[in-house]
């Protein structure tokens, strides 16, 4: 979720990529909810961290989003980089009814929205930097 609104709202800014401690396929619940609000995820996967090491000298940032009060764990990212970590709920992580899910997962879609939009608005931002 927050590669795509990075992508949608850093208006070509930035250049997102996301990443995982393992490969695997998106979940359909967070598909739906980004759907919603006009964001088609259908296409992608879940690249695994290991994947972008070979390019850690071609980020600017990297920005973590796990939630470490639910002892999941973050991955580690080399190279000198501004770190940045916004921790959310895990939506594969909601159980209860798939009304449930999809409600809970649009509460962090919009947490992770207002997140990015307040970044980029931050003196925080430097310019220049543009991979993600």
């Amino acid at each position: 979720m927050a590669e795509a609104f990075l992508n949608q709202l850093g208006e070509d800014r930035f250049l997102a990529e996301s990443a995982g401690l393992e490969p695997g396929e998106l979940n359909p619940v967070v598909v739906e909810v980004m759907q919603e609000v006009g964001l088609d995820l259908s296409g992608n996967g879940c690249d695994s961290i290991d994947d972008f090491l070979p390019r850690a000298g071609e980020f600017s940032y990297v920005i973590t989003v796990c939630d470490e009060t639910a002892a999941e764990r973050c991955p580690t990212f080399p190279g000198e980089v501004m770190r940045l970590h916004w921790g959310f709920p895990d939506p594969s992580s909601f159980e209860g009814s798939f009304e449930d899910r999809l409600e809970r997962s649009r509460e962090v879609r919009d947490l992770i929205q207002s997140r990015i939009k307040k970044w980029l608005s931050s003196d925080f931002v430097v310019e220049g930097m543009n991979d993600v």
